[in-house]
């Protein structure tokens, strides 16, 4: 049969990225305390095309998936676009893959258990050069006390949930249950999924006596990053979804050594 794609192209238009986008996929993840878990990924995958063929062959996407479903790792990476490059012909590749992941919890005084999903990916590229730049994405929801409400009202203090979002470089092994926890730790106080009638009268009273504005919350994420010897890179945002105001605050940090993330 005709191979549409293969055929040559005249107008003289290098791409960038061609590929797919928005699939759905079975992937495993590992796992710091159960070593894997089984979760549904939304996955783009693209590789450049240059200017003189038409198109490229989608449906060998679909087929390498095949390859890293079974475990999502830095050496699955690295294996998946020799083999994207290799079988579209192509110079350089990208995958991006998201998924909700699940960290076990218990809430601070009942010690009673319960799963907190997360939105994680990561975001691999590779050039012709052979070298694979991965960047890890987290995105945490987290509570927040305003200091201003709390010292100037006589009663209490207004409280907002809030998200992080923080993506980071690394040089060997990092966990996505590590830079999890580094975020929880930098709020007013942590979510849980389950609380006790004494474990909310903790998590309130701690939030209170820790309050924070999204300015102390990114710089002090930005302060912890730096002190693991690991992380090379880092960007991050944080977004307060305001309880008094029809408006959110917002902060946001990246860090100088490197390059930012599109």
């Amino acid at each position: 049969m005709k191979d549409i794609q293969n055929q040559i192209d005249n107008r003289q238009v290098n791409i960038d990225r061609v590929g797919i986008k928005g699939i759905r996929y079975p992937i495993t993840v590992l796992d710091r305390a159960n070593q894997f878990q089984h979760t549904i990924a939304t996955i783009n995958m693209y590789v450049d095309l240059p200017h003189t063929v038409k198109g490229t062959h989608m449906s060998r996407f679909v087929e390498l998936l095949h390859v890293f479903r079974e475990e999502v790792s830095i050496k699955s990476f690295s294996y998946i676009m020799d083999r994207m490059k290799e079988k579209l012909n192509a110079e350089s590749a990208r995958i991006e893959v998201r998924f909700p992941y699940f960290v076990e919890k218990q809430a601070p005084i009942s010690q009673a258990k319960g799963l907190m999903d997360y939105q994680c990916g990561f975001i691999a590229t590779g050039g012709k050069d052979g070298a694979v730049d991965i960047v890890m994405e987290v995105s945490v929801p987290i509570t927040s006390v305003c200091p201003c409400s709390k010292e100037i009202s006589e009663y209490g203090a207004h409280n907002q949930r809030g998200q992080v979002q923080l993506r980071v470089r690394f040089d060997g092994l990092i966990w996505l249950e590590e830079m999890i926890s580094l975020v929880e730790k930098s709020a007013s106080s942590e979510l849980y999924s389950i609380l006790k009638r004494v474990d909310e009268k903790e998590v309130t009273e701690q939030g209170y006596e820790n309050p924070k504005f999204v300015e102390d919350i990114v710089r002090d994420i930005a302060l912890a990053l730096e002190k693991i010897e690991n992380v090379t890179w880092y960007e991050l945002s944080v977004e307060n979804f305001e309880s008094i105001h029809n408006h959110s605050a917002y902060a946001y940090v990246i860090s100088s050594d490197s390059t930012k993330c599109d």
